[in-house]
């Protein structure tokens, strides 16, 4: 692990900040460093309101969008809700149609089928369009390139709306409007929104232009913050907002779906943290396992007996993927071994019997595992398939554009992408993906990094202090969970390894008078380091232990050093 503890904010922005928010100095650093040195900001940050949402007017082509559907409301025309299969997709999908059909009897909805219309936009859900008589598609969390496909409905007499919150290419479909703060001629603040968070723009403008107001949307902020989790989108801004919102939903009203999926865990309060690890992956099974259409159904359904029912059944869906991430993974690692792949810059793999529905996981579980831009293809019909992630810092979407002579269709993020390819390609196409990332990575990147917000002593660590940092969240992506490091700290000598195999580390940690307990997860090799009165360093993040009715503070130790 490489440790970068980072720059020190400006002291008299820290001095100031700390005098007007009246808080420890160690709270004060850390909000400057976030960018949030007023006492505006703060309150901001602190306290979100539904206020600070912008108008869905300043996005281009919403007023378009508005109008478009407007008229297909007041004609009453068949709409129908396209989304895809993750999260996002359904989320938004759930999002739309759910609202419009407070409005209309005359709306549907679409998701594609995975294995047989893949991602995004197809000519398969616009010939059903068509012979349904729908004249109007509103897409979510896709479309932005599908050139093509919208052009092909176009002709059949079938409009476009286009939620989407990818990057475009050099030329944008021909759709009656395109709703995409990442388009470069839209000026619209904010430009993390996820696909939902999109979707959830148009509803607000819709609603404007009916009189209602934002405060009767909070319902559907329980969709909004799901995919926030889900598709990790930045948790800044808007964003902030709207998953703090959301959370709250979840916490004490969600809609009968969810709910059901709580109760399966029966935990009491849910954070982004459980959205992402509870929640999403049940939705996402859906689409991995069985179809998205399921998911759609159980984040619809307003009787919570049959939504109880479906989320037993995605539940299912989700054991069997987690099986099937099992021993794909296996053989992955396997594959890497027998190859002697281990010193590649990128790890590139494939087998054609592997399930499409998990090798974004198993991308991510090798990902974790040799810390390097990963690929791993599948057979889909009579091409490849591949799920690609990044280690931070590296923009595989860009490398993946400096080898598209050798894929037929790619499209994400700077993370995370997807592509096909014709299989003859595969050889030429791994070979060209290795010599771009050793011709543009910085080398630190391949070393798991963990950045340090502030040093500590354990004497700050007070139950005060506690209660401000949990107010820092939701934390993701451009707010994460504050990490931070201590100095000359020793073990009492009842340190141990805990769990099956000893894989955890249970450390009562001293410096001075001062002592704490931590637990480091998967750290059990590090023992050695602590016996025999030894000094170490030690980075952690803090959080709370529940233990027979008691409450205390602990270290969530992830990594030592002597």
């Amino acid at each position: 692990m490489r440790w970068t503890i980072k720059p020190k904010p400006d002291a008299q922005s820290v001095d100031i900040l700390q005098k007007a928010l009246q808080v420890d100095v160690s709270i004060a650093k850390l909000l400057v460093q976030r960018g949030i040195d007023t006492y505006e900001a703060a309150k901001t940050f602190f306290r979100p309101s539904i206020s600070d949402l912008h108008d869905p007017y300043l996005m281009k082509d919403m007023n378009i969008a508005v109008e478009r559907i407007e008229t297909a409301l007041d004609n009453n025309e068949n709409i129908l809700v396209y989304g895809d299969y993750d999260v996002d997709g359904t989320t938004s999908v759930a999002l739309m149609s759910s609202y419009l059909k407070t409005r209309s009897n005359r709306v549907a909805t679409y998701i594609p089928d995975r294995y047989d219309e893949g991602y995004g936009i197809s000519y398969k859900g616009i010939d059903f369009a068509h012979d349904n008589d729908f004249t109007l598609i509103i897409a979510l969390d896709c479309g932005v390139k599908a050139i093509d496909k919208v052009a092909y409905a176009s002709k059949k007499g079938i409009d476009f709306i286009i939620c989407d919150h990818h990057r475009p290419a050099a030329s944008l479909p021909k759709a009656v409007a395109i709703l995409d703060p990442k388009r470069e001629d839209c000026k619209y603040p904010y430009k993390e929104l996820c696909g939902c968070g999109v979707g959830f723009k148009l509803i607000q403008a819709l609603a404007k232009n009916n009189g209602q107001t934002i405060e009767e949307l909070g319902t559907y902020l329980d969709l909004v913050a799901t995919a926030i989790g889900a598709d990790i989108v930045p948790i800044t801004g808007e964003n902030r907002a709207l998953a703090y919102f959301g959370l709250q939903v979840i916490n004490t009203n969600p809609r009968p779906g969810i709910k059901a999926i709580i109760d399966q865990v029966k935990k009491q309060e849910f954070t982004i943290t459980d959205v992402v690890f509870i929640v999403a992956p049940r939705i996402n099974a859906a689409g991995r396992m069985k179809h998205g259409n399921y998911a759609v159904s159980l984040l619809t359904e307003s009787d919570e007996d049959l939504a109880k029912t479906y989320a037993e059944e995605i539940n299912s869906f989700n054991l069997d993927r987690r099986e099937a991430d099992q021993y794909i993974t296996k053989e992955a690692l396997d594959q890497i071994e027998k190859n002697n792949e281990e010193n590649r810059l990128t790890t590139v793999v494939y087998d054609e019997s592997w399930h499409k529905g998990v090798i974004g996981i198993v991308a991510s579980r090798l990902t974790e595992t040799y810390f390097r831009p990963t690929l791993v293809f599948t057979k889909s019909g009579e091409k490849l398939a591949a799920s690609a992630r990044s280690v931070p810092g590296f923009d595989v979407y860009n490398a993946l554009e400096a080898c598209s002579e050798h894929i037929e269709q790619f499209g994400g993020h700077k993370y995370a992408a997807g592509l096909t390819l014709k299989e003859e390609n595969y050889e030429a196409f791994k070979q060209a993906f290795e010599d771009e990332v050793s011709n543009t990575i910085d080398r630190n990147l391949l070393v798991p990094e963990i950045k340090i917000d502030s040093e500590l002593n354990l004497s700050d660590i007070t139950p005060k202090f506690y209660r401000i940092l949990k107010q820092f969240a939701p934390f993701g992506p451009g707010n994460m969970s504050p990490i931070f490091m201590t100095a000359n700290l020793r073990d009492n000598g009842y340190g141990r390894c805990v769990g099956d195999d000893d894989k955890h580390l249970k450390l009562d940690l001293v410096q001075g008078a001062c002592k704490i307990s931590g637990i480091g997860f998967n750290l059990g090799d590090k023992l050695d380091l602590v016996k025999q009165n030894n000094y170490f360093s030690a980075v952690y993040s803090i959080d709370e232990n529940h233990w027979q009715g008691q409450v205390s503070l602990q270290l969530k130790l992830r990594d030592i050093k002597p």
